[in-house]
């Protein structure tokens, strides 16, 4: 697990530190209060213990996929909590807010070339 401290393209992101956990794809974890990256893990939960333990507040923190062709899929067991505190207690495990997802998306391109 690593929090990125240089930009990446996706297609180096499928292949940095990392083992092989997925073919096409990176789980992450994004801090939107402090703009990071959280990447390499077989769980989101995993990526946000590592996040917390490194001083994110869990409120901020999404889980999402990042696919080879930069792509996002908001999709994680540790969005649930936070779309139940955002008002949206029935969509699961999507990122709901929309505010949470244009967060997101300004965090993954600071990150993404």
């Amino acid at each position: 697990m690593l929090i990125l401290d240089k930009k990446v393209t996706a297609n180096e992101l499928m292949h940095i530190e990392r083992e092989t956990f997925f073919d096409d794809m990176v789980k992450a974890v994004v801090d939107i209060e402090k703009e990071l990256l959280a990447v390499n893990a077989e769980l989101h939960a995993d990526l946000e213990t590592f996040l917390l333990d490194n001083g994110s507040s869990q409120m901020n923190l999404y889980g999402i996929n990042i696919y080879e062709d930069g792509e996002i899929e908001y999709d994680s067991l540790i969005n649930a909590p936070r779309n139940r505190e955002a008002g949206f207690p029935r969509v699961g495990r999507t990122v709901a807010d929309p505010k949470a997802r244009k967060r997101i998306e300004e965090v993954v391109k600071k990150w993404l070339i």
